[in-house]
Formats: structure tokens, sequence, C-alpha cells
């Protein structure tokens, strides 16, 4: 069972086995203490094994596993070897460790991966084996729309779950935008008293004539979003939250009215959003503004312990700003040109707000309208343009064009896919994205953090329609985030699809509603609701 997921650096096959028993030990050596309690408890679970604590390495002898640095190797660097001698898995940190013990678990089989054990009498066997492995980026994430459609908690701490077997260790948390607002700001109650629920919903693509005629809504509590924060630390990710600003503001504006363009529109009127789209109705550039939102980053930086705080940015529409009178006057104070570098000067404020408390701010590619911010990171979204003008001129960045990471984007042609939205990007366009784009130095690719598949949830009404966009095409866009692989035209798609065979029984144990290869299931398909389906090849930019 070597057909792992994302691919190691290096695999060699030994000739023997180790087998786990109810005699079994399990050594976690300082600083991994974390991890042995991690792997014990999914390991019980899915065996039945109590895997006893061993006091020194030499208890695992044999059949146990060992857990232990060496301080040789990079932080996220791991070395299994099962021999003889038992299973060692040794990391730079315990990190390292962490993602070894994954590997470990899918050496184990697809019923590593179940809540309880399906027979006390199996044998649980780990192939003799020696893999030495590291990411190829720091920066391996999954953004997840929580806005448009709220995803319960337990939900949430499952994605974590899905992500870390997966070893992606970044969850970008979308808590804001038009259509909701899902999480506590306590000095500021409206916002989940009004902001987080709406009257009704669009069913389908924007244009389509359906609506859920029932309320829809939810969010986080502090303490919810604690237990989120831990629980990703659990696992060795980092949540990083989204609070959208100056656009996909409408929720805030229909809970606290001040904070829109009061002298053009009359924002006591309006609602959550209960469409899809990009709204008109975008956060004023004022004092009132500023200070409101202060404060709500003020409680985001006690629950979210991050380096970046991602402040949206995206999809800012400036009509409203060149009919206010509020605006204009704010751009003739500041001596800006235009609109754009208002929006830029409104990102600017939180850039120096948020440094100035040891934080890095982050944004989609469009906070480099105007000017970008000094010190700002990028999320190249629109394609690899606003990460290679970011990356020239000395800024960091996440690539995760749409043309590629998409998950929202359909996965197939033809009329059975569920609400199609976007071009066709299959597993296999996916396994081939390449993050750094040619054109970077290799100075300027330096500042490619990383990469990050994005999943936006308009479409998806529940956590089985997010399954089934994001799955099996995560798997692939975990491969590229981890593995040095070749130039997309070389890369071994046909071994990838040999691996996923055996990938799928995992995603089955998990309870994982994927796509199937040969397409989707009856109950997974939407007959009659809309979508947006684009044809051809997506543009390269």
């Amino acid at each position: 069972m070597t057909e792992l997921i994302p691919n190691p650096r290096s695999v060699v096959a030994g000739s023997g086995e180790v087998r786990l028993t109810a005699h079994s030990q399990l050594y976690a050596g300082t600083a991994t203490e974390g991890v042995g309690h991690w792997l014990r408890t999914v390991l019980w679970q899915a065996t039945g094994l109590p895997l006893r604590e061993g006091r020194e390495l030499d208890d695992t002898e044999g059949d146990g596993i060992g857990l232990q640095l060496d301080s040789e190797l990079g932080p996220e660097e791991y070395r299994l070897v099962s021999d003889s001698t038992g299973v060692l898995i040794e990391g730079g940190s315990a990190t390292g460790v962490f993602w070894g013990a994954q590997t470990l678990r899918q050496l184990l089989g697809p019923d590593a991966y179940r809540r309880a054990p399906l027979s006390r009498d199996r044998a649980w066997i780990v192939p003799h084996v020696t893999i030495e492995d590291a990411p190829r980026f720091r920066w391996r994430g999954l953004m997840l729309d929580v806005a448009r459609h709220f995803m319960p908690k337990e939900d949430v701490l499952r994605y974590l779950d899905l992500m870390a077997a997966h070893k992606l260790n970044v969850f970008h948390f979308h808590l804001t935008d038009d259509q909701g607002w899902r999480i506590e700001i306590r000095r500021h109650p409206r916002l989940t008293e009004v902001a987080s629920w709406r009257a009704r919903t669009k069913f389908g693509h924007r244009a389509s004539p359906l609506w859920e005629e029932k309320p829809h809504g939810g969010y986080y509590t502090q303490d919810d979003i604690r237990e989120i924060v831990a629980y990703a630390a659990e696992r060795h990710i980092t949540v990083v939250p989204e609070i959208d600003v100056p656009g996909h503001s409408q929720a805030a504006v229909a809970a606290y009215p001040e904070l829109g363009n009061t002298d053009v529109i009359d924002t006591p009127t309006l609602t959550v959003w209960d469409t899809w789209g990009i709204s008109s109705n975008v956060l004023a550039p004022t004092d009132t503004t500023l200070r409101f939102y202060e404060g709500v980053f003020e409680e985001v930086l006690e629950l979210f312990p991050s380096e970046f705080i991602h402040v949206g940015g995206d999809e800012c529409p400036k009509e409203q700003w060149r009919e206010s009178v509020a605006a204009k006057t704010r751009i003739t104070e500041l001596g800006l040109a235009d609109e754009d570098e208002l929006q830029s000067w409104f990102i600017g404020h939180f850039d120096k707000w948020l440094t100035a408390r040891g934080r890095r701010l982050i944004g989609w590619d469009e906070i480099l309208e105007g000017g970008l911010a000094p010190g700002a990171a990028v999320s190249s979204w629109r394609g690899y343009g606003g990460g290679v003008a970011a990356a020239q001129a000395g800024h960091d960045v996440v690539m995760c064009p749409e043309q590629y990471v998409y998950l929202d984007h359909r996965q197939a042609p033809g009329e059975d896919e569920p609400v199609p939205i976007g071009f066709v990007r299959t597993l296999e366009d996916v396994y081939r994205f390449e993050p750094v784009p040619s054109q970077l130095s290799e100075a300027e690719a330096q500042h490619v953090l990383g990469t990050q598949a994005n999943v936006w949830t308009e479409v998806m009404e529940d956590t089985a329609r997010v399954d089934y966009q994001t799955f099996p095409r995560l798997a692939a866009f975990a491969e590229v985030a981890w593995s040095r692989l070749p130039a997309p035209q070389e890369r071994d798609f046909a071994d990838f699809e040999r691996r996923m065979a055996a990938h799928y029984g995992r995603l089955d144990a998990l309870g994982v509603a994927y796509r199937p290869p040969t397409g989707p299931r009856p109950w997974q398909r939407r007959p009659g609701v809309l979508g947006r389906p684009l044809e051809g090849p997506p543009p390269n930019r």
C-alpha cells in the first residue's frame, strides 16, 4: 500500500513488513507528544489497537512506532523508516513528524481512516520502506467560502482533517461577504443579529429563476473560532481569516447603515443580499468606517494568531464613490488621482494598522490597482498577471489563478454536471497546474510563498455539494503544492490516476462525497438548475 498522495520525494521499498498488534507500543520523543496523541487516537479508533505509550524508543522494537526529532531535517521534512526494528518517523520539527504520521496512515490502508474497527481480527501491516520527504511550498492552502452558504462548525473541523490528510497547511477562512457575516464581533452585535442571515437564497447561478424561500444563515461564536483555530493548530494548519473590505460588504452595511455611502443611497433600506454577483453597495471611505473596522480587526487579532490577515480588496465597484460627495472630498483631501487610488489608500490604512500590531496584510490582486500597499502580500486570483507584477515589485504572492484552482468551476462538460459554472477544469488540468510563472527570475520566484485552491460556495448549498466540487481535485492540487513535480506537460498523470485508485478508498472511508471518475451519481446531479458554463479553454493571463 505505497500508492501515496502527495507523492513523496523518495520511496525505497524493502522486503518485509511490520505487523502492529495489541502488544505494539508508541513512543513520542520530546516535542512530538502532540503528534503521538493524535496518531494514537486515530489509529485506536480505526484499528482497536491500544498502542500503549512507550517510555523509550527501544520499547517499540520490532512491532511499534517511534516518533522523534532530527535537527538535521528541515522544519516540515520527515523520514519514515519501516524495517525489522519497527516504524520510526523523524522530523525536523513536530510538524515534519506529523506529516510523516499522515504518510504512515496511508501505508496502513483505507480502513485506517475509519472511526471504528471493521474487525478485531484483521492484521495491520506496514510494509518495510524508507520514505524521505519535504514540501515544495510553505503555503499549501485551501480557501473555504462560508459566507455564501454557511458551513456548521463540525463540518469546518472535518475539512481541517481532510486538509491534514493531504498535507495542506493553510486554511483561508472567508468569513464575510455581501450574503452573510459569519464571525461574532462583540462590540458590534448587529453583525450577527442582522448580517448573519438572509431572508431567501438564489438557487443556482444568479440568472436562475429559482429561489429557496426560507431564511439562511449562521455564524461562529468567538469560542467556536477559538476551537477551530486550536483544532487546526493540533493538525499543524494555520487559519488565515478574511474580513472583506471595502467591497463585498453589503451584509455589514445592512446591519450598520452608517458604513455605507449614505449621501448616494438610502442605506437603512438595504438587506443582506440574497443573490449572487458583485454588489455595488460598498463601504464608505470615512473615518466612521475605519474606526468600525479597526474594532472588528482588534477582535479578529485576538482570535487568530496567524502572521497574515486577509482583507479581501477584490471586486469593489466604484460607482457610489464617483457619486459620493464624501468620497470626492476624501480624494481631494488626500491628493489622490481617482477612486482606484482611494481604494489603495483604504487598503493601505489597514496595512499600516496591521503592521503596527505585528501582522501582515494579504489581499486579492485588485489591491494592486492604484498602487500596492507597502508590505502587503497578494492572492493572485485573476490569473498569473497580478502575481507576476507583485513578485517583480518585491511583494510576496500566493498563486491561486481561477483558470486552474477555482474548484467551483465544473469538472467535466455535459449536462450531468450539477449547476455547471465556468470553464471545464478536470482532475488532469489541476494536476498540470504550475504555481510559479515562467517569466519570474529565480530571485523573483522566491516571493511565491505557495499556492491555494479556492472553493466559492454560491451554488453549493450543503457540505455534500462542497465535497463534490472539491474532491478529487483537491488531491491533485495537494500533490502540486507539496511535491517537486516536473514541468506540467512532463507530469505522469497516468501514475497519479493509478495512485488515486487507492486514494478513492481513503476518501470513501472518510465519507467524502467526491465526484466519481465516471461522472456524478444520480443524487449528485441538479437537473433543471441553471449554471453558467463557459466553453473552450480559459484565458491564459
